[in-house]
């Protein structure tokens, strides 16, 4: 199969676009932003290697002292390189990091050995080195994992070594090595919260979005759906009378033009969010549906309207209406509204035809849900169609 392939040229236009609108692909900020986070993080704690440079540089002679040397800077660009390996992955991962095992175990065996290395000629003021892999351990590992290596790690530095030559534990490393865990474990669970909670924000948008086309796309339908069944009927009507009367037919396409640009302004309108539907509205628009389709409608009178829930009854009335012309075949319509309900019923063919509960009755009664009613659909017993919506009492109207 032949897939078609934008030209480069055609993408430079948009490409120069986005670099000139600052629009920079979300995905590759956040990288770029870990990174630079990960690799400050280190570098924040490889200012503390300055005492240990110092001593090393205070060691008489050149050999040991440059030796020393560098391992220590060795010490500080593999740690400094762990953080900065660790914010590399795809950017879809999670946040802090979380590394396999492994490569958490690689870089901390680096990391001791090094510090090994550096004791052959320090000796023990190289241990508050151990302040670095407690900090590692508490970025890289959640809270289950790290606790037991933290406490391994505090006996190992501060408890160990210092018994084994006769001396108390070193209580100011201890003091270091617990403080240091704390403080950058603080920091992975307060960077994981955040990074939780944008990820809440991105879905709560994504849904917002997705309701929102929801509720455009039916009232669409339903809008469209009204006008170009009347559209239909007056012009079958007209196409009848253009020979035997030709000024009714004159004015059915006349009411025809009047319903299109009608229909126009209310899509205009809906999309831009400023649709106003009422029960009054659509009770005059019903009439004119019934009397095109030769369908008699009993009514109520516009003036014994309840105000309570007269949007969502304006959407049922009017989706209902649009099913009772196009697809009903009916003689007579009837409408019936209290307070907490509204009725349309037919003398029609009934629910045989599959398109009576399409799609539009789907949406009415998500809608009709959606202000706490429920919406009910069936056969008449007499025959005929029944569309009824529904109010408990204690519900306030939110139009």
């Amino acid at each position: 199969m032949n897939v078609p392939v934008t030209p480069i040229a055609d993408r430079r236009p948009r490409l120069w676009a986005r670099v000139a609108s600052g629009g920079v692909d979300a995905e590759e900020a956040g990288i770029r932003r870990r990174r630079r986070f990960g690799t400050l993080l280190a570098a924040v704690w490889a200012v503390y290697l300055f005492d240990p440079l110092r001593q090393g540089w205070q060691l008489e002679n050149p050999v040991a002292r440059a030796y020393t040397i560098a391992v220590i800077v060795a010490f500080g660009v593999v740690y400094v390189a762990s953080y900065w390996l660790l914010v590399r992955g795809p950017s879809d991962q999670g946040w802090p990091p979380r590394p396999p095992w492994l490569v958490v175990a690689a870089s901390l065996a680096v990391q001791a050995a090094l510090i090994a290395a550096a004791a052959v000629t320090l000796h023990s003021q190289m241990l508050g080195l151990g302040v670095y892999m407690a900090s590692y351990i508490a970025f890289t590992l959640p809270v289950r994992r790290a606790v037991p290596l933290e406490l391994a790690l505090l006996i190992g530095f501060a408890v160990l070594p210092q018994l084994l030559t006769g001396q108390p534990p070193a209580y100011s490393l201890m003091q270091s090595i617990v403080l240091a865990a704390f403080a950058v474990g603080g920091i992975r669970v307060i960077l994981q919260r955040n990074h939780e909670l944008h990820i809440a924000r991105q879905q709560l948008a994504e849904l917002a979005v997705a309701e929102e086309r929801l509720r455009v796309g039916r009232d669409v339908h339903d809008i469209l759906g009204h006008s170009l069944t009347v559209i239909t009927v007056k012009t079958e009507l007209a196409q009848r009378l253009i020979d035997v009367a030709p000024e009714r037919a004159k004015t059915e396409m006349a009411d025809v033009e009047q319903l299109a640009r009608e229909a126009l302004a209310g899509v205009r309108s809906t999309v831009g969010g400023l649709r106003a539907v009422s029960l009054a509205g659509e009770l005059t628009n019903a009439r004119t549906a019934l009397n095109a389709a030769e369908i008699e409608g009993v009514l109520p009178d516009p003036g014994d309207l309840p105000s309570r829930h007269s949007v969502v009854f304006g959407w049922v009335l009017r989706e209902a209406v649009t099913n009772v012309v196009r697809h009903s075949g009916a003689a007579h319509c009837w409408v019936r509204v209290t307070p907490n309900s509204i009725e349309i019923a037919d003398d029609g063919v009934g629910p045989r035809d599959s398109a009576r509960t399409g799609s539009g009755l789907s949406g009415l009664r998500e809608r009709v849900r959606a202000t706490g009613g429920e919406l009910t659909l069936g056969a008449r017993p007499e025959g005929g169609f029944r569309v009824l919506a529904s109010f408990p009492e204690t519900i306030e109207e939110s139009e």
